[in-house]
């Protein structure tokens, strides 16, 4: 069941189910849900120095990602680092296929099988360029990873 968007910065509406929005103050508190859950940080973002994302947790005590203080943050980051690349224009960063090479590289994930599940789910044709003012594309790209 869909609730309500949550409205989240650079202008973009994320849906979330009633089941995870009535549990948003246990997700860090339950150890039997994944890491990315625990950590209001579903697309698993990396921690580090550099970062200085709204509603990071101020002590953090997974070490390896980021933490935050409610999922909605953990989803406002994902779009910011897109946000990012696609504004930056870094090289070879132009397609959700690449997106996700970036996201998740093939040295530490099944990339391809990623790949095919995000497609099959955003149903987005992978190899087309991908532009930030295409919100639309954007949303249903971070929503299936």
């Amino acid at each position: 069941m869909i609730t309500q968007p949550i409205r989240v910065s650079y202008g973009f509406a994320v849906r979330t189910t009633t089941k995870t929005q009535i549990s948003m103050n246990k997700i860090s508190k339950s150890t039997t849900l994944p890491r990315g859950l625990r950590n209001n940080n579903p697309l698993n973002i990396r921690n580090s120095h550099a970062n200085n994302f709204q509603g990071e947790v101020k002590t953090n005590t997974d070490g390896q990602f980021e933490q935050f203080t409610s999922m909605s943050f953990g989803i406002r980051a994902a779009f910011k680092i897109i946000h990012n690349w696609l504004r930056e224009g870094r090289p070879f960063i132009e397609t959700p296929t690449d997106i996700i090479c970036r996201w998740a590289p093939p040295t530490e994930n099944n990339t391809n099988l990623y790949i095919d599940k995000v497609e099959y789910i955003a149903r987005l044709n992978m190899k087309s360029r991908i532009k930030w003012a295409d919100k639309d594309r954007i949303v249903r790209l971070v929503h299936a990873m």
